[in-house]
Parts: C-alpha cells; structure tokens; sequence
C-alpha cells in the first residue's frame, strides 16, 4: 500500500544501523583503564554473540548493549580493585 504524497510530505527518511559492539567496548575498556582493550573487547563481544547463539532464546537472556556495559563497569571496578591492592602492598585475592 503506497503512502499518499501529502502524508509522504510529513515524514523524513531515515537509516537504522546495528551498533558496533566491539568499538563501544573497546572504548569504554580504554577509558576504564586496560591497556589490551582491543583484543579484550574482541573477545567479550565475542563471548557474548556466542553466547547468545548458544543459549536457548528466553527472556531472562540479555545480552544486548545494557549487558555488555554493565560486564565493562564490574571489569573496571576489578581493575581498580586490584591496582589498589597492589599498591598498598598486599596480595590480589585471585
């Protein structure tokens, strides 16, 4: 069904892409503090579209952009944790 011309006059063309996950991750690891953040971020992305491949499709699976973020926070906040540690003089817990 073909939109008719005054209606098609209101509306304006738009393009919807795909995020790139590896390059926000890497990002988001280079700014948290790892110095490998690229391969990292390649191999966490990687993980995750396996993942999502691999496990059956339900509704407690996230594995969209709030997942991987929420996976780099806790990553930078062991980073720190164990900069920190190791700093004060003291064993890593791992």
């Amino acid at each position: 069904s073909e939109i008719p011309d005054n209606l098609k006059a209101l509306f304006r063309p738009i393009a919807m892409t795909y995020p790139d996950k590896e390059l926000i991750a890497e990002v988001f690891l280079r700014a948290e503090g790892f110095i490998a953040a690229k391969t990292l971020a390649l191999k966490i992305v990687l993980l995750f579209s396996l993942s999502k491949q691999v496990l059956t499709p339900q509704r407690i699976y996230d594995f969209g952009l709030r997942a991987l973020k929420a996976v780099l926070q806790t990553a930078g906040k062991l980073l720190l944790e164990t900069k920190q540690v190791v700093k004060n003089g003291l064993q890593p817990l791992s």
